[in-house]
């Protein structure tokens, strides 16, 4: 149920551990057969043109071991639509009703887990939106990836996209939920054609905006070395492909997420700008060290969070 706010306050969606957790007990013998040891860095910027921010972006690593053996640590990110304050809003609602609905969802399979929070966040923003008339149309765009042991798993709705770099060759791993991009899937244009159009910025898809959502899921095996990039369309309409693996591929996390953004900003900054970049360091054999001086095998599943810890420190991750 969606509650009305006093006036001069605007909703927004809580994020509270203790509702979160709820249910997570049925995973505490759960133990995982590898950690992912992620170094990443996340940024957003307003752009040159906008004057506030409606991308988002957020993460949870948990480090019970039953909960990385079941659910893994997520990363998003989103684009709010709907006008300043109503895309804010959405944005920020996506991505804790996601994340939130995540962990809380009784399934044991990742993409229904996915699907079904991804829904529950669009039933909530859509209700909102009929109960205030200004807000008519709000909605966000959303990009998500799960890392459970050696899987990846993007979810995503909209022009936020996703892209993976291995050995060297950057791959976009989600397609636009664009007017464009579904005319050039179709034939009807070219891929320039789509690049020069007036509605290539005209989504097909997002979550909130409509009644129904059709979030989009992709399922691989990542491996070490391998380097992920979440980001909204004000990177993508300003950076090409080709710029954006020559940053990641010469430049750690922290300093290709700042470089991308300065770039995008450089050549105009149209719209806001948000980058999430991650990269595999290890897959560690849970309760086994990588490398013998560094870490002390765990001797029972709830030392697993010191173990993904330490390999928190030793990688300079937050």
């Amino acid at each position: 149920m969606i509650e009305t706010q006093p006036e001069g306050q605007e909703p927004t969606a809580k994020f509270d551990r203790d509702e979160l957790v709820r249910g997570w007990r049925v995973y505490e013998n759960h133990v995982p057969r590898l950690l992912p040891i992620l170094k990443f860095s996340a940024k957003t910027d307003m752009g040159q043109v906008r004057e506030n921010n409606e991308d988002k972006f957020d993460f949870y690593e948990p480090e019970e071991a039953g909960i990385l053996a079941e659910r893994g640590s997520i990363y998003a990110v989103a684009d709010g639509i709907g006008g300043a304050v109503a895309g804010q809003i959405a944005s920020e609602m996506t991505l804790k009703q996601v994340i939130s609905g995540y962990y809380d969802n009784p399934s044991s399979d990742i993409v229904t887990a996915l699907r079904e929070s991804v829904i529950a966040a669009n039933d909530r923003i859509h209700a909102l939106a009929q109960m205030i008339p200004e807000r008519r149309g709000m909605g966000a765009t959303l990009v998500a990836a799960v890392f459970i042991e050696d899987k990846a798993i993007i979810a995503h709705v909209g022009d936020s996209r996703a892209y993976r770099m291995r050995n060297g060759e950057l791959e976009q791993i989600t397609h636009d939920h664009s007017w464009v991009e579904e005319q050039v899937r179709a034939g009807a244009i070219s891929r320039s054609e789509a690049e020069m159009s007036p509605f290539k910025n005209v989504i097909t898809r997002s979550v909130g905006a409509t009644q129904n959502v059709a979030p989009d899921f992709c399922e691989e095996t990542a491996a070490p070395g391998d380097t992920y990039l979440l980001c909204s369309d004000g990177l993508t309409g300003h950076v090409k492909d080709d710029e954006i693996a020559t940053i990641l591929s010469e430049h750690s996390p922290s300093e290709a997420a700042r470089q991308l953004i300065e770039l995008a900003n450089a050549r105009g900054g149209k719209d806001n700008i948000t980058v999430f970049i991650l990269s595999l360091r290890a897959l560690i054999p849970y309760g086994e060290s990588a490398f013998e001086s560094n870490s002390i095998p765990p001797s029972s599943p709830s030392e697993a969070g010191a173990v993904a810890s330490s390999w928190r420190n030793l990688f300079g991750l937050h």
